[in-house]
């Protein structure tokens, strides 16, 4: 017992619980969760209900883990149709910093750190940011739950596909192929966009942009290397 009358048990009891509500609110690592992968698809291939379907995703598996009180946006862009405008995923997400569930870096003093992304860097907005990259990685695209997604050398299945319907600097296609799954409403029309959450095959080591699919069907995300998993950053 020490001086205080605290033992150690106590003091570790103290820590864990402490730690258990961190976890609760969004803030392993004690920052607070501003960006994660969804660690479950809607599981209708690419029908997610349009863009409002594909946020109240983001909004329920948040709040499973006590980040609800944030206001949740998926990282989706919709393409133009007749009297529809574009819409951009860079455009619903805000500016940033959005940093993961978990402190996965030490720095050199043995602190866990987190360190953000933003905006303009995970876009390449710039010279510099384009030819340093972005630092989103397979460490920092971790589920709301802080767990890793199965990408390429892991056990299979393989789930690093992410639905984006975006070009590289998280802007809608202009062109006439469908990309978007008729803007997330639909498993039978069009192809998907999707980006790599470990940023490995297919030749580059885009997050948000590596290749489209063959369809939108579940069985069609799953075959390429997906199961529809998609982008949630907080806009507060």
């Amino acid at each position: 017992m020490g001086k205080y009358g605290i033992s150690a048990a106590a003091l570790v009891l103290c820590a864990a619980s402490s730690s258990g509500a961190l976890a609760q609110h969004g803030m392993l690592g004690g920052t607070p969760m501003t960006f994660f992968v969804t660690s479950k698809p809607i599981g209708d291939g690419g029908n997610l209900g349009g863009l409002a379907g594909a946020d109240a995703h983001c909004q329920a598996l948040a709040s499973a883990v006590g980040a609800g009180d944030r206001t949740w946006r998926a990282y989706l862009s919709t393409q133009a149709r007749p009297g529809q405008p574009a819409i951009n995923a860079r455009d619903r997400i805000g500016t940033g910093p959005w940093y993961h569930s978990k402190a996965k870096i030490i720095d050199y003093l043995g602190r866990q750190l987190n360190r953000p992304i933003i905006q303009s860097q995970i876009h390449g907005d710039t010279l510099v940011e384009a030819q340093r990259g972005s630092n989103m990685s397979k460490e920092f695209a971790l589920t709301e739950k802080g767990e890793l997604v199965n990408g390429i050398g892991d056990p299979l299945p393989t789930w690093h596909d992410m639905l984006t319907g975006s070009q590289t600097d998280g802007r809608a296609f202009a062109d006439n192929a469908d990309r978007t799954c008729n803007n997330w409403t639909s498993n039978d029309q069009g192809s998907a966009q999707v980006g790599h959450s470990d940023r490995v095959g297919n030749g580059n080591i885009s997050w948000n942009s590596s290749h489209a699919t063959n369809g939108c069907s579940q069985e069609d995300l799953v075959s390429w290397g997906g199961v529809g998993l998609f982008y949630c950053f907080a806009i507060n």
